[in-house]
């Protein structure tokens, strides 16, 4: 299963000034994005506006003002051309449980224009991709949670499209079979060359599978940047010890009176890197007090800090 998607740094996604008001509330304010290819991560709170976002780029949601433009195309003008191109993973359960999925795969190969003997084929490799293969012809209301999640995944993928929009992929899924669609996300980008937006409420997902990542908040964009950019060294290290009760507190005191700005984090110690002889500072000042070093490390930024930093709070940083 492959697709022939050139990865120039083309604009799979655009908006400029996209807005969408209701009477009582802002869903999306002046919204300005560029997104290209390989996998990118929407990530924001209920509410934040990923899923009004997602229907206006599909076309099923007018937006108040603003423009967006997906593949090239104009959502306000062509929605069914877009649709054409574009699979889609809705958020919530909408499978008929008295089909099979292979039929409801075959059915909609052939909506999209294949014959019905490449719509069964498609479904077939599909299926086998997503791990459904052996229960393909079970009837979907049968199927556990991760089970109808995998076909919410096939169906958005059975007519070969360009990019996937996949909301909340992982809702419901417990560790084990959130690890397994994480990673069946993270090849769709990767192996077989369709570019995906993906929405999340948890931080660490995004930082594991996403090339790309943008922040919303409340509507409005705090950030959009290549995933690496978030996760940059922040020239503090964290200083983690053992052999008292008390001795991350020893270690800060000790770090304080060295002359080095140092902070409580949780159990461990949060230091100021100033220069190469920081590291050697907190090593005498354990070895001095007679304790264990746990971890010492530099600490690295995280999209749970953008959230921090911006007073967007509520989205769960695993």
């Amino acid at each position: 299963m492959t697709h022939a998607v050139e990865q120039e740094q083309a604009t799979v996604i655009g908006t400029v000034g996209l807005t969408k008001r209701y009477p009582s509330v802002t869903a999306l304010d002046a919204l300005d994005l560029d997104i290209g290819h390989g996998v990118t991560g929407l990530v924001g709170a209920n509410g934040a506006g990923k899923s009004t976002l997602i229907k206006i780029l599909l076309g099923l949601l007018p937006a108040t003002s603003g423009s967006a433009t997906v593949l090239g195309h104009d959502v306000a003008t062509a929605s069914r051309e877009i649709r054409a191109l574009v699979g889609y993973m809705p958020e919530h359960d909408c499978l008929p449980g008295d089909v099979s999925a292979s039929d409801l795969l075959v059915h909609l190969g052939q909506m999209s224009g294949l014959p019905h003997a490449a719509a069964r084929e498609r479904a077939a490799d599909v299926l086998r991709h997503v791990g459904l293969a052996e229960e393909r012809y079970r009837p979907i209301g049968g199927y556990s949670t991760g089970m109808k999640q995998r076909a919410k995944l096939a169906q958005a993928l059975v007519h070969d499209p360009e990019l996937v929009l996949l909301d909340e992929p992982t809702n419901g899924l417990d560790p084990s079979s959130r690890d397994d669609m994480l990673a069946l996300v993270r090849r769709i980008g990767t192996d077989f060359g369709i570019a995906v937006l993906v929405t999340s409420h948890l931080l660490g997902e995004l930082e594991r599978i996403s090339d790309h990542v943008v922040v919303l908040d409340s509507g409005r964009l705090l950030r959009s940047s290549a995933t690496t950019e978030f996760m940059h060294a922040t020239g503090v290290l964290l200083v983690e010890v053992q052999g008292r009760a008390d001795a991350d507190q020893l270690l800060g005191q000790a770090l304080v009176d060295a002359g080095l700005q140092a902070w409580p984090a949780g159990r461990a110690v949060e230091v100021q890197v100033l220069d190469e002889t920081t590291y050697d500072v907190v090593r005498d000042a354990v070895v001095d007090l007679g304790l264990g070093l746990v971890r010492l490390q530099e600490r690295h930024e995280r999209i749970e800090d953008v959230f921090r930093e911006g007073g967007a709070g509520r989205v769960q940083p695993v």
